[in-house]
């Protein structure tokens, strides 16, 4: 019995021990190009991108334009997707700066605030969004982690979870419209 336990103080650790290398966006200070929202989101920009359901597998594709301005310090994002299935959805994202690289992100379907924060070329956003499902609405914890690879094409990988499960992912590419 005593070869037992050192395997079960092992297994009791090993939980704590996935936590300690969470990714964070301050990873990203050094990294270039540097994102300013401010800069990024303003204008006319695209984005194109897949939705994966739990296995990986992509179950919706979905292209989108998106009207991004500021005014008076908030930034607005006015967001019309349409979808493979010829669906069209609509969100409009308010960013507020809250100082110290971070912002909060509201939205008609995000329930309460998101949470923004920017370093070097990355911005992390995490919320949780109301989707329709059946007869209502299924709230998703999103975690967004984007990335800017150029002046003008940013990366956004997104997590989907339910009670800290993941359900699936968006992969999408977003592009400022060129004059």
């Amino acid at each position: 019995m005593r070869p037992l336990l050192p395997f079960l103080l092992l297994l009791s650790l090993l939980p704590g021990l996935s936590g300690c290398g969470a990714v964070t966006v301050d990873d990203y200070t050094d990294n270039q190009p540097t994102l300013v929202p401010e800069t990024f989101f303003n204008g006319q920009l695209t984005a194109h991108g897949v939705i994966k359901d739990r296995s990986g597998k992509v179950i919706r594709y979905f292209n989108a334009d998106i009207k991004a301005y500021w005014k008076d310090g908030i930034g607005t994002l006015e967001e019309d997707f349409l979808f493979d299935d010829g669906e069209p959805d609509r969100r409009v994202w308010t960013l507020t700066p809250a100082g110290d690289g971070r912002y909060i992100g509201t939205a008609g379907d995000v329930v309460g605030e998101g949470e923004i924060t920017v370093a070097g070329n990355s911005m992390f956003l995490d919320y949780v969004l109301q989707i329709p499902w059946n007869d209502g609405t299924l709230d998703l914890r999103i975690d967004d982690r984007m990335y800017l690879v150029n002046p003008t094409t940013l990366i956004n990988e997104s997590i989907m979870s339910k009670f800290g499960v993941r359900v699936g992912e968006i992969l999408l590419v977003i592009s400022k419209v060129q004059d």
